[in-house]
């Protein structure tokens, strides 16, 4: 705090000698001994202070940060979902438009392609059924029996 040196303490101890007297510098500097005690205590509370403040300040900048990454987190799931909203809510529009243009073609006479009416016939798998303009999908293991 101070540089003060062996032969300046010496002078002080000299001066207060003189000025105070024998009979009163114990007492004197006992209670110069206290009196540095308590600012060298409050001293330590002040820096201790201190430095909880900045442990604060440094959590507080953490739980800015964990927010923002947290928020940002939560934007980017939101807007996943709902581009996959948007995604079920095409195909589901697009299944709409394919049974509405299938309701007329039937109103009208056409036959739909439907296995059904032709696995009805005895003797024919569902496989064997399949008119020859569709595509025959190959079967998958164990779900022949649904």
């Amino acid at each position: 705090m101070f540089d003060v040196g062996f032969s300046e303490v010496m002078l002080i101890a000299v001066v207060a000698l003189i000025v105070i007297g024998p009979e009163r510098l114990p007492k004197a500097a006992r209670t110069m001994g206290l009196l540095f005690g308590r600012l060298q205590r409050y001293v330590g509370d002040v820096k201790a202070d201190i430095n909880r403040e900045m442990e604060l300040d440094e959590l507080r900048k953490l739980q800015k940060q964990v927010q923002g990454a947290a928020q940002e987190f939560k934007t980017s799931v939101e807007s996943a979902a709902q581009s996959v909203h948007a995604g079920v809510r095409s195909v589901e529009d697009q299944l709409n438009a394919a049974a509405t243009d299938a309701a007329p073609a039937e109103a009208q006479g056409i036959p739909s392609p439907d296995l059904a009416s032709h696995a009805a016939q005895p003797g024919l798998s569902p496989a064997d059924a399949a008119p020859a303009d569709l595509p025959r999908q190959p079967s998958l293991p164990g779900f022949d029996k649904i």
